[in-house]
């Protein structure tokens, strides 16, 4: 599977749960399952996922955390009720709130321990040509600076804040979150293959500026296009 490659089914079938996405401009692709497999969310009870789309990191952070309720918000209508859909045919569905609305100004009244998102991420001229899809990926409708002030405003104090994020954009994102009060605890720097220059970048972060950033590499092919032990084994409970 390919970095940041997307499933053209209907639906895509993981071990626990379907999540179909039919009705959504941004499909089952890796960058989710990357995400949602290696955020630490084990031991969180209140877990946030921003810009949830069809609901996948949601889903995911629901069957690793198996105490605790997740919520998903996310701006586009369809794509909003199709999370809800999955969630509720999901087998964590008691656990899971789906929400239609902006998480620059929606009202919570709650601070949550873990917050995912995997966000929009062009920032060049050049845009998707889908107006739905532009929407979802583009950094005109969430910004970075934009979510990382929702990140800090919605992030308990013992808290920590995961993205998926370009290489090119890994920078000028830890540097706002830097100045907005938010440290790297966790780096995983993803590459398709060894050969390659990392596409991804993967992030954890907390309000603790004393603590150790640790920094891995995860490669996701062998030569062969099979996937490397390291990410069957980081995806096995997903993947069927």
């Amino acid at each position: 599977m390919y970095l940041c490659a997307v499933m053209s089914e209907p639906k895509f079938r993981f071990r626990q749960f379907e999540v179909w996405h039919d009705r959504c401009a941004m499909k089952v692709g890796t960058d989710g399952v990357l995400l949602g497999a290696w955020a630490g969310v084990e031991k969180r009870s209140r877990i946030l996922d921003i810009g949830t789309g069809t609901g996948l990191i949601a889903l995911m952070a629901a069957q690793r955390a198996p105490e605790a309720t997740v919520w998903g918000i996310e701006i586009d209508d369809a794509a909003a009720a199709q999370a809800e859909e999955n969630a509720r045919r999901s087998p964590f569905s008691d656990r899971l709130r789906m929400l239609r609305g902006d998480v620059r100004t929606f009202d919570f009244r709650r601070s949550f321990d873990a917050i995912l998102c995997n966000p929009p991420f062009f920032t060049e001229d050049t845009l998707p040509p889908d107006a739905q899809r532009t929407l979802a990926r583009n950094s005109v409708s969430l910004r970075f600076g934009e979510l990382i002030a929702a990140a800090v405003r919605l992030l308990a104090p013992d808290g920590e804040f995961h993205v998926i994020l370009p290489t090119s954009a890994a920078n000028d994102f830890i540097t706002q979150s830097f100045m907005n009060g938010l440290y790297v605890r966790r780096k995983c720097v993803v590459r398709t293959v060894a050969r390659k220059d990392p596409k991804r970048q993967m992030l954890s972060f907390s309000r603790d500026r004393n603590g150790y950033a640790e920094t891995e590499e995860l490669i996701l092919q062998e030569r062969d296009g099979s996937r490397t032990p390291a990410y069957a084994s980081l995806t096995k409970d997903f993947y069927l």
